[in-house]
């Protein structure tokens, strides 16, 4: 049912944009950028600097910057796609562009890069941007999570900052509180995104799944989640979820909000975090470490590219905008306003910790992670990552609304993940 709602959501915006396009289509100085980050702060504030100059640099060409949910995204843009009204800048996950590349839908960049002389040596997480042989985006961002935390929360609790998944387990057990004494947990020890698209709910998991020693598969693309490992890091989700150490039914953006606001003690999340805890109640409190969990999740995030269907004229004019996110002062921005690690080897970053106190922790966290060969895209399960999540998302709720043993259920996903494999 759940599932059903959400793709009658994603059809139900798909149409409204359908329908918007119809009415611009015919103004070829309108170009349609449709983004999940258009109100996150920090980002949002950074796509709309990028757009500003953009449009000072081509009198009369505007961006129509719209939003659509993270957790109803990737149907949306499918639908969009496939009804031939794609959006002109397009804005995607990192492990859902490859349906869209595969299908035949984004434009190969290499002509327009070689066209420019722009070198990539050296971009972080650009490799992934590579399908069947073509540069069919650029990598928007390659990261590395940490730990944010409330030591306030903390001490008021008598623990310290935890530094591997044990303390993390005992510190979120003993700040999970219920402060006014009417049954209602009101604190909580952690927060991960319960509901929503399965993109997230996995990232959030991978935090568990990794510590384990556990993934989806190996170097080779070989299904391997039939493993103690994978039994361990499932059985760490299900003990948080099941002693209510994690609010339920929220999205990540819902407890990020909370953690800012000072309800939740330690949250483990992307570098983004950041901006939305200097927005929170508890901004003057919060500080930001290293993971308790290792590896730290981290990979490839989202990336930018074109459309294939759209004209000549429209190709130039999202180049051009693609070339500003790139260019060194946005790159630079990309740190100061997004408060994230630039993918650009030459970013000037010098300074960046007086707007960015915790920047030195995410650069370290990102090398960490790539050192481990972490990201969220498992290796032969690339164009079936939205099959495959959304599957593996049904089967640990099945468990933790069943309390099903992690054992029975690592089986059933590694069948499941083998016939999505083989097609």
């Amino acid at each position: 049912m759940k599932t059903l709602m959400m793709k009658t959501t994603a059809a139900a915006l798909a149409a409204g944009l359908l329908a918007s396009a119809a009415l611009t289509s015919a103004n070829a100085e309108t170009l349609k950028f449709i983004s999940w980050q258009v109100d996150e702060a920090g980002m949002g504030d950074w796509w709309r600097s990028a757009i500003a100059k953009f449009e000072a640099e081509h009198p009369g060409v505007t961006i129509e910057f719209t939003k659509v949910d993270r957790a109803n995204y990737a149907d949306t843009m499918t639908t969009l796609f496939a009804g031939g009204q794609p959006p002109h800048i397009v804005h995607l996950a990192s492990f859902e562009y490859q349906n869209f590349a595969e299908n035949g839908w984004m434009e190969n960049l290499d002509p327009w890069l070689e066209n420019d002389g722009i070198d990539m040596t050296g971009w972080a997480g650009q490799g992934t941007c590579v399908w069947n042989g073509e540069t069919a985006c650029i990598m928007l961002l390659y990261f590395g999570f940490m730990m944010a935390y409330n030591p306030d929360i903390l001490a008021e609790a008598g623990v310290g900052v935890p530094t591997n998944f044990e303390e993390f387990l005992a510190a979120a057990r003993a700040t999970t509180k219920d402060l006014n004494g009417d049954g209602i947990t009101d604190q909580f020890g952690t927060g991960h995104e319960t509901k929503g698209g399965a993109g997230q709910y996995l990232t959030e998991m991978l935090n568990y799944v990794l510590d384990a020693g556990a993934y989806w598969t190996d170097k080779d693309g070989n299904v391997t989640i039939d493993t103690p490992e994978m039994v361990e890091g499932l059985t760490r989700w299900k003990t948080v979820y099941n002693e209510g150490l994690t609010p339920r039914d929220m999205s990540a953006g819902e407890i990020r909000k909370l953690f800012a606001d000072g309800k939740v003690a330690l949250r483990l999340d992307g570098p983004w975090l950041y901006n939305t805890m200097k927005q929170g109640a508890a901004a003057d409190i919060l500080k930001v470490t290293v993971p308790a969990t290792s590896p730290p999740v981290g990979g490839s995030s989202n990336v930018i590219g074109m459309a294939t269907d759209i004209s000549d004229d429209q190709k130039q004019l999202v180049w051009d905008f693609i070339k500003i996110t790139m260019s060194p002062e946005f790159q630079r921005a990309y740190a100061t306003v997004g408060g994230n690690t630039p993918p650009s080897p030459t970013a000037d970053v010098s300074g960046v910790e007086e707007q960015v106190p915790h920047f030195q922790i995410i650069v370290d966290t990102q090398k960490a992670a790539a050192a481990a060969g972490v990201d969220r895209i498992p290796t032969g399960l690339e164009v079936q990552y939205g099959e495959f999540g959304k599957m593996v998302q049904e089967e640990v709720q099945r468990m933790l609304i069943e309390n099903l043993d992690p054992a029975d259920v690592v089986k059933v996903i590694q069948a499941r993940a083998e016939e999505i494999q083989g097609g």
